[in-house]
């Protein structure tokens, strides 16, 4: 097979497709146009009665789309198709029952399209995925070159599906343990290697502009004075310091003196677990933790009452409790009698099965409430 001078663009743009905002946008449109195509439809997760499924399209007609994801899916005769077997509709489907067809005047007439060229990709224990190239009645009818071409990408596009697919699960749990992280209202600031500011979580933003004592400069992470400064490089050069000499993992803490009736903020820095491969510039190396007693995590008042089998009252109580208010303290801010504010303690040590205040406290802020917010 001659190969196009536009065959090793279609190539690159496959591997760098998961790494795109839209997922293989460039890929489309450079085989679109390799192909002569009107449209080219990479099928990422099929439509079903499930939903709607993921399609990344170029070309087409955008209310024809959505009649295909909506209903007429059930009608694409590539439904008969063998994983990694390229026909075209004009294979599977007689000429004129096509051209009476729903799923061509409904869908593919409106957009100027007549024949396509299909291929499904079942890629095991990942996901099944289709390419469609879609070329309009004018056009050269597809032939032996156009399915070599196919063919050829075919093995291509499951490694780069694959390396899409494992990418997506690691940025899912990367999400949910930053965001349990943001629930127990965690500052967290990532360094690299050189001990610079390589990202900083959604609480450390908020701390950082409502905190002098934390700040930015330059790249380097500041904390309080010049003192405490130069204590925290000295915390963050040990740990740089182990991983280069590959010794046991080592975690440092301090803390950051503040003016007035604040409590001292809690920092802890931490190596960034590496794999045996992680190589390269910018990596993530040093996790810097910081916990500001003025502003902690609050459990949902639903959640406790699930946990607990708390009323709604009691619930509230032992929220105010465990963030530091006394009894009296907290039977002021709900409005109630001191005397009903304890009966509603008892009523929370028997369900519990606790018997003093201080080990309440300590049980709602161990529990997994916390994560819920």
């Amino acid at each position: 097979m001659l190969i196009d001078p536009g065959f090793d663009e279609v190539i690159a743009t496959i591997y760098q497709g998961p790494l795109e905002e839209e997922p293989w946008q460039n890929f489309l449109s450079v085989l679109c146009k390799l192909m002569g195509a009107v449209s080219v439809t990479l099928v990422l997760n099929p439509p079903s009665e499930k939903g709607l499924g993921v399609l990344r399209v170029v070309g087409g007609n955008l209310e024809g789309i959505a009649r295909y994801q909506e209903r007429l899916f059930a009608m694409d005769p590539f439904q008969s198709l063998r994983p990694g077997e390229v026909k075209s509709l004009m294979e599977l489907v007689p000429g004129e029952n096509w051209l009476e067809s729903e799923l061509y005047n409904l869908c593919m007439k409106p957009a100027g399209l007549y024949d396509s060229l299909g291929v499904d990709i079942h890629v095991p224990g990942e996901m099944d995925a289709g390419l469609r190239v879609a070329r309009g009645e004018q056009s050269p009818s597809f032939n032996k070159a156009d399915r070599d071409l196919i063919y050829t990408l075919l093995p291509h596009l499951e490694r780069a599906l694959r390396l899409h697919v494992r990418m997506n699960k690691m940025e899912s749990e990367r999400a949910l343990y930053a965001g349990a992280v943001e629930s127990l209202s965690l500052a967290t600031i990532i360094l690299d290697e050189n001990g610079r500011v390589l990202s900083c979580n959604r609480m450390a933003e908020y701390l950082i502009i409502r905190e002098p004592d934390v700040r930015i400069e330059d790249g380097r992470l500041l904390l309080g004075d010049q003192a405490t400064t130069k204590k925290l490089q000295r915390l963050i050069d040990r740990i740089l310091g182990h991983k280069l000499g590959d010794e046991p993992t080592v975690v440092e803490a301090m803390r950051v003196s503040r003016d007035g009736d604040f409590s001292d903020l809690g920092v802890i820095a931490r190596p960034v677990p590496m794999t045996e491969w992680s190589e390269g510039k910018s990596v993530p190396t040093v996790a810097i933790f910081i916990s500001d007693p003025e502003y902690g995590a609050e459990a949902p008042v639903a959640v406790i009452i699930q946990l607990f089998g708390f009323t709604p009252t009691e619930a509230q109580l032992s929220l105010l409790l465990a963030d530091g208010l006394s009894l009296d303290e907290a039977s002021a801010a709900l409005g109630m009698s001191r005397n009903t504010a304890r009966t509603h303690l008892r009523s929370i040590f028997s369900k519990t099965g606790v018997s003093r205040q201080t080990l309440l406290v300590r049980l709602i802020l161990k529990s997994v409430a916390q994560l819920a917010d």
